[in-house]
Order: C-alpha cells, then structure tokens, then sequence
C-alpha cells in the first residue's frame, strides 16, 4: 500500500536537469531507432540542435526564477515553449506565475495542457485536480482524479478524494463504489463500515444503512459503543422500542456507562417520562465515573430546563452544590457556577465567593480575575488589587493589564519603584490588541513616576508614548505641559497641549492655571491674567493648593498691580505654600503702588 500527499511538491531544478537530460539523449535513440515512450520532447518534433538549446533556456529559467528574477524566468518560459509548443514542465512551470498573478483561467489553462501533454505524471494530474476543487469544478475535479487513480490504482488518498468529491455531488451511487475501491486498497476497516452506512443513509436507503450498522454492532459484541450507535439510529429513525431493548441490554452490562444513561435521558424525553428523565439526569450529574464533558452538558441542560419553565433558581444554586460536592476540583462546574451566579444578578459578595473559589481552582483563568479586580476598582481597594494582579503577572505573563493594573496600586500605595517595575514589564507585553485607554494611562503613570525621580528625559518620553495611544489624554497633556513651562523650554509645544486640556475642560482651575502659566512664561501677561482669573473663579474653597495664588500673584506683578499680588501671596501662604519664599515678595510689593 502507498500513501502520498494529495498534492506533491514540485522540484523545479530536477525537472530542468530532467529536461536537460531529455533532450541530450533524443537525438541518440533517434539514431539507434530504440523504442522510446513518447513524451513532449520527441525525436519526431525536435532537432538535436533544438533540443539542446530548449534545455539551455529552460534551465536558466530556473536559475533566474532561483535569483528572483521573475520577469526575466517568465520571458524565458515563453521562449522555450516558441522551441517546444509540447513541452509539459513549461506549462506547468508558467502555470504558477500566472496564479500568482491572479490570473485564474491561464494558470488553469496551462495545468490542464500539462496534465494532457503528460498524463502519466502525477504531480501534473493532481495540480490540475487541485485547480478544479479552488474554483468549485468538482465535476472536472472528479474527472481528473478519475484518471489520475487509473494509473495509479495503489493511491488510497486519492480515492479519499473521490469519495469526498462523489458526497459532494450526491452521486451517492458512486461514493459507494469508491469506498469499495478503497477497500481492495486497504482492507476492511470499521471506518469504511460507517462511511458506507452513511452513503446509504444520504441516498435514503435505510434498509441498508441499518443492515450495516447491525452487522457492524453483531461482529463486535464486545464493544458496547457500537450497539448504542444502533440504538441511537433507530431511535432517529422512530423505532424507540427495539432502541429501548437495546439501551437495556447494554445498561445491565455497565449500569455506569454515561453514553447510555444519556441514551436513555434523551429516550424517557422523547417518549413524555419527565420523571424517569430527571432522575436518569441526577444519576448522570452525580454519579462519580461521569466525565466532566458530560456532567457539564447536562448540567447546562438543567439550567436550560429551568429557565423554560421558570423555575425558582435555588433549585439550580442547589444543584450545583450537590455536584461540586461529587467533584469539588471541577473548574468547568466552578465555572458554571459563576455565569450562573451572574446571569442571576445575585448579590456582589457572593459572585465574588464563586469567582475566589474558581480562582483557587484555575489561578490562570485571566477572565475571573479582572472580574475580581474590578470589583475592587469602585472601592479603591488597592491592597487587595495588588494582591490580585501580582499573581496575575505571573500566570498570564503575556496579559498587559495585569502589569498595569500591579503598577497602578503600588503606585496608589506609595511604592513608586515597584510600579515601576511592573509598568515597565507590562510596557513590553503591548501589542495590536492591547486597550489603547490603558496603554495610554500605563505611560502616563511611567511618566508621573520618572518626574517624581527627576529623570525628565524618561519621563517625557513615556508622556509622548501616552500621547500616542491617546493623543486626547488630557491628564498628561496637563502636567506635560507644565513640566515643561517648569523647565522654561519647549514652551510652544506646551502651550499647544495646555490648550488642548483646556477645551477638553474649560472649567478645570488647574488646566487653567498651567496655561496661565506658560503664557506668563511667554511674557504675555495680559492674556496670562485672563485664564488666572477664570482658575480661581473655577477653584472655590475645595482648592487646598497655593501654587494657584502664587501665580496669580506673579501674573498681578508684571501687570503692576501690587496690592492684588500682594493678597494673592497671602492666600498662597494660608494654602500652604511656602511662606518664607512669598514673605519676601509681600515685603518686596507691599509698598508699590
């Protein structure tokens, strides 16, 4: 028996040294008038002289295909088939360029001038197959297989493939007859039996689909799964008793067995015996040797149920319980429990217990996590936040926001080089689906931090990445620009971004305050001392921060009018600000007038 890929790897330099070959050796068998297979390049179409200088071209159409040189392989192609309008390898060689081109029909076209140039080769034959299948031909595609598996009557894949084309088509007839050709191939098997009774049950023919799956179940009494297959085929086909008998038989045998204590749910649903179907569905939900698959889908089944019938959830909230008990470790079941803990709407604390519990079970399961995190984000709980997302980073290595959300608590708790640390890590895990928002603030926080350092440079560059991500972040545009006017430099670029989070919020005293600022920078205290005095109409008594009233006071000196420079220092100092610095300047401006 042979097995090969059902489209094999075409060798370009071996067909070019084959062709090579090919016409060296023409002119000798024509002289010695042997008898030869005929093949594209023959004695009777080419001169010696032509055959040389065919091989000539086309192996250097390889060798510029090799070196990229496409145009020039393509050109090359086209002359050699001016020498040899038969020769196949040129056909098929051309075929790929054109289908990188996009130009379907020609590629098409060339395939199927190789395949009837050669049609003993194999790798000509099914490329052509492969064609007709991309462009759905399948009656063409059937065809070429077709004569494809007559030269090659050892090919079980490709009458794999014919099997497959004839279901396609509903030529079920056929179908049949290529599974027994498979068969001669490779011998019975119980795939081919099913694959059989399948065809007879697409064509319609029950008789025969049941007469095969019997015989399949008879002559392996052994194997239990086979007679539940019969039992569920006939309970499709609306012969419930002989199924019954059938689940029976094989229940007596393994009375654990969960494929027929399923086979028997779905038999008492269909036959109106709710009671005996509930109790077969606590049997399987309960029972130790379930698999977990099964447990979960019918545990599924049950919420289903419940919900039709509207059926009070602590029945639900109890069941769960009964099963965790069987299968305390189950994280499907504690999963479960948890959406339905939330499709319920029940109280936060005791999601919360469901998603803790899951959490022990399954510490990577990224989704219960943030669920946790973000019930502790209304409350500002950051102790408790870091203790969730630390493991996190750990767990998920590759989930960004389990670094943002550990450097956004320590920071939160004055672990400034902690969150570092862990921005920094997460800042690597940024990819195309990261959430931009959170990118954004990851930076932001970076940049907060480096300034607190004083490493300016870094913390620029982490607001110019911010400012990427969310070039309307108006937190960062703020203290940018006033880290900068601080710094006396780059004072455009400052304006520019103060002025950005004042239209993003005009009644905002501190934006107004660092734009006042920068254009007391600029020297433009005029204009500086109309945005001042809209800061401290906005601030009100909540403002605790004297720097506000310092700067009022700064704009009010240049305009020289001292006395309200003078009161602004005052206020400064009551703020909190430094009162030994504004004293000087109250004694400096006190008698100006």
């Amino acid at each position: 028996m042979m097995r090969r890929n059902a489209l094999h790897t075409f060798i370009l330099v071996a067909v070019a040294l084959a062709c090579c070959l090919e016409g060296q050796t023409v002119a000798a068998r024509s002289k010695k008038k042997a008898k030869a297979v005929k093949t594209a390049v023959t004695a009777d179409t080419l001169s010696y002289a032509d055959s040389r200088r065919f091989g000539y071209f086309f192996l250097e159409a390889v060798n510029q295909q090799n070196a990229g040189h496409y145009a020039a392989a393509f050109d090359l192609l086209n002359h050699c088939l001016d020498i040899n309008p038969n020769a196949a390898e040129v056909y098929f060689m051309r075929s790929r360029y054109y289908g990188s081109l996009h130009k379907d029909s020609l590629a098409l076209r060339d395939l199927e001038t190789a395949a009837r140039l050669q049609p003993s080769n194999s790798t000509y034959q099914e490329s052509v197959a492969q064609q007709y299948i991309g462009t759905g031909n399948f009656a063409k595609a059937t065809e070429a297989y077709e004569e494809l598996f007559a030269t090659h009557r050892d090919r079980d894949d490709v009458v794999e493939i014919l099997i497959q084309l004839y279901r396609q088509q509903k030529d079920y007839p056929k179908m049949l007859s290529a599974i027994n050709r498979l068969e001669q191939i490779d011998g019975s098997s119980d795939q081919l039996t099913m694959m059989r009774m399948n065809a007879y049950e697409m064509m319609g023919d029950e008789k025969h689909a049941y007469a095969t799956l019997k015989g399949l179940a008879d002559s392996h009494p052994n194997d239990l799964n086979f007679s539940l297959m019969l039992g569920n085929w006939l309970m499709q086909h609306k012969r419930p008793k002989e199924a019954y008998a059938i689940y029976q038989s094989v229940m007596k045998t393994e009375p654990d067995n969960a494929m027929v204590q399923g086979a028997m749910y779905d038999y008492y649903r269909a036959t109106a015996q709710d009671t005996l179907a509930s109790g077969m569905m606590q049997r399987i939900l309960l029972g130790k040797n379930t698999p977990s698959a099964t447990r979960v889908q019918f545990l599924r089944q049950a919420i289903q149920d419940n919900e039709k019938r509207k059926g009070d959830s602590t029945e639900i909230i109890n069941l769960i319980r009964d099963v965790q008990r069987i299968v305390p470790a189950d994280t499907l079941v504690a999963q479960i429990k948890v959406a339905y803990y939330s499709m319920k709407n029940l109280p936060k604390d005791t999601i919360d217990a469901a998603l803790t519990s899951l959490l022990k079970l399954q510490p990577d399961n990224a989704g219960a996590r943030l669920q946790l995190i973000q019930d502790r984000w209304g409350n500002d709980n950051w102790k408790e936040i870091a203790q969730l997302s630390e493991p996190g980073m750990m767990y998920n290595p590759d989930e960004m926001v389990f670094y943002f959300f550990t450097g956004l608590s320590r920071y939160y708790l004055k672990d400034e080089d902690g969150a570092l640390d862990a921005l920094k890590r997460g800042a690597k895990e940024i990819n195309d689906q990261s959430n931009t928002e959170m990118v954004a603030n990851l930076y932001s926080i970076m940049g907060e931090i480096y300034h607190n350092k004083n490493m300016k440079n870094e913390a620029y560059a982490a607001y110019d990445s911010c400012l990427i991500y969310k070039p309307d972040n108006v937190i960062t545009l703020n203290n940018y620009a006033y880290y900068l006017s601080l710094d006396g430099t780059n004072l455009q670029k400052a304006e520019e971004m103060s002025a950005k989070a004042v239209k993003a919020e005009p009644k905002n005293a501190t934006y107004l305050d660092t734009y006042a600022w920068i254009l007391y920078m600029e020297k433009r205290y005029a204009e500086a001392k109309v945005y001042i005095d809209l800061a401290l109409k906005n601030s009100g008594d909540s403002l605790n921060d004297g720097t506000l009233y310092e700067h009022a006071g700064d704009i009010y000196v240049e305009l020289h009018d001292y006395p309200a420079a003078v009161g602004f220092y005052q206020q400064a100092i009551l703020k909190g600000s430094d009162a030994k610095a504004l004293n000087r300047k109250i004694n400096l401006y006190k008698k100006r007038k």
